[in-house]
């Protein structure tokens, strides 16, 4: 590959022909068209094979990637640009050498998606942008944006502007009236990371560059818990027309009912976070909301198929003295009692986005319902909705919680279950137990081996260790449901998802982010390997070592080198060596290969300078190790005294 690269497509492929353009200058500058200067060409070819799949055939002097749609191409480009050397990438080359293969390749799942959480803290444009290439790069196809919660909102709504107004800002307040108070260590300033939104603008440009990558994005309307931020922006927009003399626009899209004297608490120490469902103007307001989201969408030439509605943590207490709630229960007989309000909600909602074409997406709760047993308040899958096509979420698989089988029970039922568990794919909890290791650990401890040995039709198999990093008590699984082959056919994908309360940094989204997202989008792509499926557990456990032993090869010499430059670099975990003291010598290794180590034995941190580990270390003293990338970047230390 060099400037004298022919590049040709059929038409049908222009899109992906002026991508593969772009990333080939970036490597080895603008490609050469004269004729007479040609030395070896790339096509695009069009042909027929199954929805996302590739071939993809390197030679001497060609390059030929086919696929019977812009979506396969796309990927056999990914597929290409992997084979370059990962040192190519920090600065444009004369020409690249590649090795000559045939791939034939093809998903997995249809949807492999991330979710990012931007409303806890924020992330810039040009941030997400750089994220939507690392996930073209490993084809996620998916990215889920969560830009609301009670903390703040983050996409500008030009019919209700003071969603954006009020909205995405925190600091130091009393009332919450102008911004939202400070929470999270986001601290009493209002410039910090905390706060900040994408203009229409920016969320169209945003939108444009994932459809440039086959890239859907979902856009999440939290609701109609966690909801605090959009509640407190139509208070203001309320107290602003109520000033005018203006009653009727002023509860046009009011979120709360003003009489509504109920007490609740929700999980993150909320009383005023769950909007009341019982209000016509709650509807209004979702209306309007989805009305505006979809004209971007339009406007930016993107797929909008879904919006993710929420429907997670509503707390116990909620509307029960609320007069707009008693009324409605006066005029619906099917509302007993506030629980009911819960199917009068995702009904409604669900009747706003079927007559825009759309189908709900939510949280498990959206497809569950509440019921007793023994006395005893139990959720079940919610029959009502199944007809519905909703497609939910399931974070919940905590394991010895009691609900580990939660995903299957929906996906047998009949719901379209999207694999979003906490216990393997929850990016925000910490790599492993220690003190100095940032991130939760409320459901378990996820490095990258937690998504990788995720099985998605029997994650029973391989979890391994409770959420406290202790070998797990199989028993737990007695008496759960396991995934028919009907439920088979429901689970349409797996997410990762990184939450954003501990994110105060760009470079710690990406420290929590990679490399896990690596394990996912293996797990994701590729369909089951053969440990996955063997019934013999020692022959599995052989087989699984194998495999992982291939794949942390791959990671820490292949895609972490890339990583160091690709769209500009970025901030992966460098894992910490390991160190053990026998027979008077230090020994030490580490989880990726493909780091140096350098030690030093006087206690004093390691720098890129200092010895490097080739052998055991017999010095005496407090010995210091560290792991260094190849740009002189490290990670933590270990220290063992010898």
């Amino acid at each position: 590959m060099s400037t004298a690269t022919k590049i040709t497509a059929p038409e049908a492929f222009t899109p992906e022909l002026n991508y593969l353009v772009k990333q080939t200058s970036k490597l080895v500058g603008s490609p050469t068209q004269k004729l007479s200067e040609i030395t070896n060409s790339i096509e695009l070819k069009q042909n027929t094979l199954p929805e996302g799949a590739y071939a993809l055939h390197v030679k001497d002097n060609a390059i030929v990637i086919e696929a019977s749609s812009g979506e396969g191409i796309f990927y056999g480009i990914q597929s290409l640009i992997s084979l370059v050397s990962p040192t190519a990438f920090a600065k444009t080359q004369k020409a690249i050498a590649l090795p000559t293969v045939e791939v034939e390749d093809a998903p997995r799942f249809g949807y492999r998606a991330f979710f990012l959480d931007i409303a806890r803290n924020f992330q810039t444009k040009q941030e997400l942008l750089r994220v939507l290439d690392l996930l073209a790069l490993y084809k996620l196809n998916v990215l889920h944006l969560h830009f609301s919660d009670d903390e703040a909102w983050r996409v500008e709504i030009p019919s209700l502007p003071e969603l954006t107004q009020v909205g995405p800002v925190r600091g130091f307040t009393t009332d919450n009236k102008k911004f939202l108070q400070s929470t999270l260590g986001s601290g009493p300033d209002t410039n910090t990371l905390a706060s900040g939104h994408y203009s229409r603008q920016d969320f169209v440009e945003i939108l444009r560059y994932a459809t440039e990558r086959h890239i859907q994005v979902i856009p999440e309307i939290e609701s109609p818990g966690h909801a605090r931020a959009a509640i407190k922006a139509m208070n203001a927009r309320y107290e602003k027309y109520m000033k005018l003399g203006d009653s009727v626009k002023a509860k046009e899209f009011l979120l709360y009912d003003l009489q509504d004297t109920s007490n609740y608490m929700s999980v993150q120490f909320y009383n005023d976070n769950v909007m009341n469902v019982a209000l016509p103007s709650v509807y209004s307001f979702v209306e309007t909301v989805v009305k505006d989201l979809a004209a971007m969408y339009k406007e930016a030439n993107a797929p909008l198929k879904t919006v993710h509605m929420g429907g997670d943590e509503v707390p116990a207490g909620v509307w029960e003295k609320s007069p707009a709630y008693l009324s409605l229960k006066e005029k619906e007989k099917s509302i007993q009692s506030t629980d009911d309000l819960w199917y009068y909600y995702f009904g409604r909602v669900n009747n706003i986005l079927k007559a825009r074409g759309l189908f709900l997406s939510g949280w498990e709760e959206a497809g569950l319902r509440k019921t007793m047993q023994d006395g005893g308040r139990k959720m079940i899958p919610n029959p009502d909705f199944v007809k519905e096509h909703f497609q939910v979420d399931v974070w919940n698989n905590v394991l010895g919680w009691g609900a580990e089988d939660l995903a299957y029970q929906l996906a047998n039922s009949g719901y379209k279950v999207v694999l979003s568990c906490v216990s393997n794919q929850y990016f925000d909890m910490a790599y492993y137990k220690d003190f100095e290791e940032p991130g939760y650990y409320w459901g378990g401890y996820v490095d990258i081996d937690k998504p990788f040995y995720f099985v998605p039709f029997d994650y029973f198999k391989n979890s391994r260790e409770d959420k406290f990093g202790n070998p797990l008590d199989k028993s737990i699984f007695i008496g759960k449901q396991r995934l028919t082959d009907y439920g088979k056919s429901n689970i349409v994908g797996i997410k990762g998802l990184l939450w954003a309360e501990t994110l105060l940094s760009s470079d710690r989204m990406e420290y929590m982010l990679l490399p896990k997202l690596l394990g996912l989008a293996e797990r994701a792509w590729s369909k089951d390997p053969d440990w996955a499926t063997e019934k013999d557990s020692a022959k599995s456990a052989a087989l699984y070592a194998d495999a992982w032993s291939t794949f942390v090869n791959v990671v820490g010499k292949r895609e972490l080198p890339r990583l160091n430059y690709y769209a500009g670099g970025f901030n992966y975990r460098i894992p910490s060596p390991g160190a053990k003291v026998e027979n008077g010598k230090v020994y030490t290794n580490i989880q990726l290969p493909g780091f140096t180590i350098r030690y030093t034995v006087d206690g004093k941190e390691p720098t890129s300078t200092s010895n490097i580990y080739k052998e055991p270390i017999s010095a005496q003293g407090t010995i210091k190790l560290r792991a260094f990338d190849g740009r002189g970047r490290g990670g933590r230390s270990a220290e063992v005294k010898n």
